[in-house]
């Protein structure tokens, strides 16, 4: 039976604070940053990286599903990526490589506390 460690999906305020105050303007203005907020919410919310004692993966969709998993005996490479408002704001990119093929498999943007979730799974995977 696996364990689940951690479960996280992207941050729509903190990994772009810059787009969400031009979403917030343009309802005030127009109405039509609410549609933009609503499709950026809904995707968020239907994207979850999981990390469970065994293995990460990614789910992603609403009406269709795209999952991808690496097991943690298999990864051989996990990068974090912050750009200078990202580490103001703790978020970033994780992307997930396995011995398997030369690619990353796993790539989820916006994630806060990116490093964390690395250190989560790095515990796992030794």
């Amino acid at each position: 039976m696996e364990v689940e460690s951690c479960r996280v999906h992207p941050s729509m305020w903190r990994s772009n604070p810059l787009l969400f105050i031009v979403y917030l303007c343009l309802i005030l203005l127009f109405g039509i940053g609410l549609i933009f907020l609503l499709i950026w919410w809904i995707k968020s919310k239907n994207t979850t990286l999981i990390v469970t004692d065994k293995r990460t993966f990614l789910q992603q969709g609403l009406l269709s599903r795209y999952t991808n998993e690496v097991m943690h005996a298999h990864i051989r490479n996990i990068q974090v990526q912050q750009s200078m408002m990202e580490c103001l704001f703790n978020t970033g990119t994780i992307k997930i490589a396995s011995a398997g093929t030369g690619d990353i498999e796993i790539t989820v943007s916006g994630i806060p506390a990116p490093n964390r979730i690395k250190e989560v799974i790095d515990h796992y995977r030794l």
